[in-house]
């Protein structure tokens, strides 16, 4: 049965793209249906192919944004410039449109619903996306740390509020700002750096885990930081994204 289960994962499936939602300018969330389409782990991502009418073919990774389900699922997409797969997805496809999809993939950079421990996410730009996931799945204390050029760059910005203001304690939001913050903001656009990571991760007694999703040198400075302020390599899980064609 295992063996099944992973030929199924990688056997391509036709998906239908239900509805768009625009996150960004630059950004766009797809609702795919899928038969058969049995769920994911959040954290995990799938591959989306598109198939030209010359029988020209293209595939990207992108992760799942939606909580697990069911039937359907959402990928969150960032357009790259000059890029195969994501210019489609972003700017052009809509309702009723055809694609194809495998998955889901990953087994390490998940947070499985079994998992007592609280989490801390940390994100940067469109990579919050399978942090997103887990946000919407959460049933322990979580706290997400996001970071983005600008407000207009920040993805789900209405949902994260949404959840940090129920005030159930379950998920707490904290934005950062590299470029340009909003007026009246208490703190100049910057990096990431150690006291920023440390006014929001969790005590080291908590046994938290991290998880760490945005291009390469972000996610290696964080995880870095992480360890000097005292969490266990151990419990960080990082996910990282670099260039492509897109």
């Amino acid at each position: 049965m295992a063996r099944a289960a992973v030929r199924g994962r990688l056997t391509w499936q036709p998906a239908t793209v239900a509805a768009t939602r625009a996150e960004t300018a630059t950004a766009r969330t797809l609702l795919l249906d899928v038969d058969g389409w049995t769920g994911h782990v959040p954290g995990q991502h799938v591959d989306v192919r598109l198939t030209a009418p010359d029988g020209y073919t293209a595939y990207r990774s992108y992760s799942i944004s939606s909580a697990p389900g069911p039937d359907r699922l959402e990928v969150t997409v960032q357009a790259v410039t000059d890029g195969e797969v994501s210019p489609y997805l972003v700017d052009v496809a809509e309702p009723g449109d055809q694609l194809e999809i495998r998955g889901p993939l990953g087994g390490w950079f998940v947070r499985r619903p079994a998992d007592p421990r609280p989490a801390l996410l940390i994100g940067g730009g469109s990579d919050v996306a399978p942090l997103m996931s887990m946000v919407r799945a959460a049933t322990n204390p979580t706290r997400l740390l996001y970071s983005t050029r600008s407000p207009s760059d920040a993805l789900f910005s209405a949902e994260l509020a949404t959840a940090e203001a129920a005030g159930d304690g379950r998920v707490a939001v904290t934005h950062t700002y590299t470029r340009v913050a909003p007026p009246g903001w208490p703190a100049p656009p910057r990096r990431l750096d150690a006291d920023a990571l440390a006014r929001v991760a969790w005590p080291r007694d908590a046994d938290a885990v991290a998880f760490v999703c945005g291009p390469t040198g972000f996610v290696e400075t964080v995880a870095d930081l992480l360890v000097d302020i005292g969490h266990d390599p151990a419990n960080i899980r990082t996910e990282r994204f670099g260039p492509t064609g897109g």
